[in-house]
């Protein structure tokens, strides 16, 4: 009588082993460059999420920057409110990317992949925080180009980069929350777009002291006015730094994005 063995592969692995971490990371590599490659195709919002910044710094530099300082100054002034503007113009795509994945159908299709659904959301992040570093560069690279002569040490350089960057990640994910809750690809812009206004009433342009007092309260204590400040220390050595500020403001927007999504991501795909 011959009894019949079934023997199991060596390289055999069982479901939900070590594939769920290899799935994560790879998975999020392909979001990642899933959304760069639709960022390059979609070629006027890049350009114009770089050229609006330095347009604007160019209009206040050149037109406004000699009623405001005499003594030729103010680009130094203000560069860092530009570079947080150009950040908040980058991560504004990612709130309208998020909905047309949402509102065509395209995440109900990735939750029957064997991929965490979530780093859909993360490949927009990520891609957003590397495309915005490089807007960031471009924008300094043009401010040296017309006079900006920044007194940062290297240290102080990878300190800014830091702090862009940390205040790139919790903007980001805000946009992409707001892409999950709005119900177009249109409403989710139009909600971004009051978070872009927060430069212009902080210490980006004006020296919050030359404001009314109503407005003086509101400039002092909103997010973007600590993040400038301590990119303007950085950067120029002028002013006052706020990091402690700044990185509670960053990182609590980071948190609450997160939560949020979390929440509202399983949701927003069951309907």
């Amino acid at each position: 009588m011959t009894t019949q063995t079934i023997s199991t592969p060596l390289n055999s692995t069982p479901p939900g082993s070590l594939r769920q971490g290899i799935n994560l990371l790879g998975a999020a590599r392909v979001f990642v460059g899933r959304s760069l490659r639709q960022n390059l195709r979609d070629g006027e919002a890049l350009v114009m999420a770089i050229a609006l910044p330095v347009m604007l710094m160019l209009l206040f530099t050149f037109v406004f920057g000699g009623a405001i300082d005499r003594d030729g100054g103010y680009l130094d002034y203000v560069v860092p409110g530009i570079i947080l503007l150009c950040a908040g113009f980058g991560a504004a795509n990612v709130a309208v990317s998020v909905n047309r994945d949402v509102t065509t159908g395209a995440m109900n299709r990735f939750r029957t992949l064997p991929i965490t659904s979530t780093t859909v959301l993360v490949g927009h992040v990520i891609a957003s925080l590397l495309r915005n570093l490089v807007a960031t560069i471009v924008v300094i690279g043009v401010g040296i180009v017309i006079g900006f002569r920044p007194a940062a040490v290297p240290l102080d350089w990878l300190a800014a980069l830091g702090v862009v960057a940390l205040y790139i990640l919790a903007i980001t994910s805000i946009f992409a929350v707001l892409g999950l809750l709005a119900k177009s690809p249109e409403s989710a812009s139009g909600y971004g777009f009051v978070l872009l206004f927060l430069p212009y009433a902080s210490s980006a342009f004006v020296p919050i002291d030359t404001m009314p007092g109503w407005l003086r309260g509101f400039a002092e204590h909103q997010p973007s006015t600590p993040v400038i400040e301590t990119l303007r220390v950085l950067l120029t050595g002028a002013g006052e730094s706020a990091w402690p500020a700044a990185l509670a403001w960053c990182l609590g927007a980071l948190v609450l994005a997160t939560a949020v999504a979390a929440i509202v991501f399983p949701r927003r795909l069951s309907r």
